[in-house]
């Protein structure tokens, strides 16, 4: 029941990394957009495209904190101990990103929508940086029962790489995504803006990736390991194919299915992960059978899960559902003039 439990934790893991990295390199591309007047119509198109379900991707974060104390308190008391400070950064981020997000578009004053437009761009690029770092801690074993908080956990060399790519792999999403919301919204030369960037982001991750084989090699020999053999260099190798596939499908202009092998991709990567750690969840000193808790515990935990998948996962695939079809956020005729090129006529 315990290894059950854990798989459960790296596809729900998956699942933030996917939904909520696109969100956030939404917000990293807006970092980027320019100044007020350079940077209006890309900041349009993701205020449009990020509406409907902003929001709703933190329930996968809040799934998996509830899953580790739940089911793996010795590990969740483990990381928080020696993690804390980049993970209260991390969640000081997801504060000032939402409330940036949300003020900035009601505000009419310019100087407080610049306010609350820096707050949702910068946390949009340090939260997940310090997510990445502290799972870079985790990964290179500098985390283990008793381990005491110190910047050696979350400031090492593989910390370091694993923030900087989950910043270029929510960047690659960002900009795949809204490809196709440009596309949807009639915004014909926002989906060229963002195909260069989404193809940008790509070469990012793989220079990184690249840079990470030698420094997880002797940082992190055991993930180095389950990431070169077996499951987890299948996996790596999928991942791989699902980015080319994506990159393909951009040059080709195939904005429908960029989206599906862009997800894969990182998901993918994901599971090699969860791979590579097997059975530690913290290598090399704590398995999956000693974190585990209780057995009641655990089962009791499966058949929440289960309720959750039967009358969340429906609502949740509707929404996504409609969110693509562009259901969820109607244009006006405001927005319409937005979408057009400077040239259009009025």
């Amino acid at each position: 029941m315990a290894d059950l439990i854990a798989w459960v934790m790296v596809l729900v893991i998956a699942a933030y990394a996917c939904a909520g990295g696109t969100d956030y390199g939404a917000g990293f591309w807006d970092l980027l957009a320019g100044g007020a007047e350079r940077g209006k119509r890309p900041r349009w198109l993701i205020d449009h495209a990020m509406a409907p379900v902003w929001e709703v991707n933190n329930v996968w974060l809040i799934f998996v904190l509830i899953i580790m104390w739940t089911a793996f308190p010795t590990m969740f008391q483990a990381v928080f101990a020696a993690l804390w400070l980049p993970l209260a950064l991390a969640a000081v981020g997801l504060v000032l990103r939402g409330a940036g997000f949300a003020l900035r578009k009601p505000t009419r004053r310019l100087a407080q929508r610049r306010i609350y437009g820096a707050m949702f761009a910068i946390s949009s690029l340090l939260t997940p940086f310090f997510l990445g770092a502290a799972l870079g801690g985790i990964a290179s074993g500098r985390v283990a029962v008793g381990t005491t908080a110190s910047a050696d956990a979350w400031a090492n060399s593989t910390s370091v790489l694993a923030g900087l790519l989950a910043i270029a792999a929510t960047a690659f999403l960002g900009a795949v995504f809204l490809c196709s919301d440009a596309r949807r919204f009639g915004a014909d030369d926002l989906v060229d803006y963002f195909r260069l960037r989404a193809l940008l982001a790509f070469a990012a991750v793989v220079l990184l990736a690249l840079i990470g084989l030698p420094v997880t090699h002797s940082d992190a020999p055991y993930v180095w390991e389950g990431l070169t053999g077996g499951l987890g260099l299948l996996l790596i190798v999928l991942a791989a194919v699902c980015g080319l596939a994506t990159v393909l499908a951009l040059l080709r202009r195939s904005y429908g299915w960029s989206r599906y092998t862009s997800v894969a991709s990182v998901a993918l990567t994901v599971g090699a992960w969860g791979f590579a750690q097997r059975p530690y969840l913290l290598p090399t000193s704590l398995t999956v059978a000693q974190a585990a808790g209780a057995a009641h515990t655990l089962r009791w935990l499966a058949i929440v899960t289960v309720i959750a998948i039967v009358l969340v996962g429906p609502a949740l695939v509707l929404l996504y559902r409609l969110d693509t079809l562009g259901e969820l956020e109607p244009l006006t005729d405001a927005d319409t003039r937005a979408a057009r090129t400077p040239g259009d006529n009025l």
